[in-house]
């Protein structure tokens, strides 16, 4: 695609957006909200792969753990301190919602580094999906958990008088922002680093167009390939993780919601 005019003469023509398009797996026609897309097909890759790591590589439960039984710990040792280090130990019976989380986006933002592979998270429904879902989930828990109480999350009682109701205010814009944001930057971030990989990848069969120019650009561009990736690989971690200590800390708003 990155080429895809130069046999033509017309340049170097390259769509780094086109990785982001949903297609339906089988057939033609629109796509409703049943249809089987590329998208369904790497979340349910991105599951299995899950399954296989915890259930699967896990089962024979040995004393001296496999490497993929050493992931599995790893992740869980780190999910379940995070959570009881922000949401307190009566958050730790929502690990198994925390652990889920993280682990689906984690390993859907690393299979989507696959040359060739599909990023569910790199679109705003999916991270909305997750976002808002959290979001609503901790609000009817706070309700739950606290009745009319939990509204103390808006009240800053430590402030003075005149200032509570102002604040009061920016609290709950503040507090209904929360999936937006949760949502957005985990796409946008994904996106980012897409769009970037793919607007260097293109410029590196530039040699094959003009071998005087090509062979300055495409060296560049295959070292600046390799770097982004390195760095999208950590960005995956980090995004899975900042997704997922937010939404320890809004756990730990609706169950202790005073200031």
């Amino acid at each position: 695609m990155a080429t895809e005019a130069a046999g033509n003469g017309e340049g170097l023509v390259f769509h780094p957006m086109d990785q982001f398009k949903i297609t339906r797996l089988f057939g033609e026609g629109s796509i409703e909200w049943y249809t089987p897309t590329n998208a369904t097909l790497w979340m349910a890759l991105a599951i299995l792969t899950v399954f296989a790591i915890f259930v699967i590589g896990s089962r024979g439960r040995a004393l001296v753990p496999s490497r993929i039984q050493s992931v599995g710990e790893m992740a869980y040792g780190l999910v379940y301190k995070m959570v009881e280090d922000v949401a307190g130990h009566d958050g730790a019976k929502y690990f198994p919602v925390i652990m889920t989380l993280f682990l689906f986006i984690l390993t859907t933002n690393m299979l989507g580094l696959i040359p060739g592979s599909f990023t569910p998270t790199s679109h705003i429904a999916v991270t909305a999906v997750l976002g808002f879902g959290f979001f609503i989930f901790v609000t009817i828990l706070g309700f739950a958990k606290n009745g009319v109480k939990f509204l103390g999350l808006f009240w800053m009682s430590d402030a003075p008088m005149f200032l509570r109701p102002i604040i009061a205010v920016i609290e709950v814009i503040s507090y209904f922002v929360r999936p937006v944001s949760h949502s957005i930057r985990l796409a946008g971030n994904i996106m980012a680093g897409h769009t970037v990989l793919k607007v260097f990848a293109a410029f590196a069969p530039v040699v094959l167009m003009s071998v005087g120019v090509g062979l300055v650009v495409t060296p560049l561009s295959i070292l600046a390939i390799t770097a982004i990736y390195a760095l999208e690989v950590l960005v995956a971690f980090i995004q899975a993780y900042v997704f997922t200590i937010l939404a320890c800390v809004y756990l730990k708003d609706a169950l202790h919601p005073g200031h």
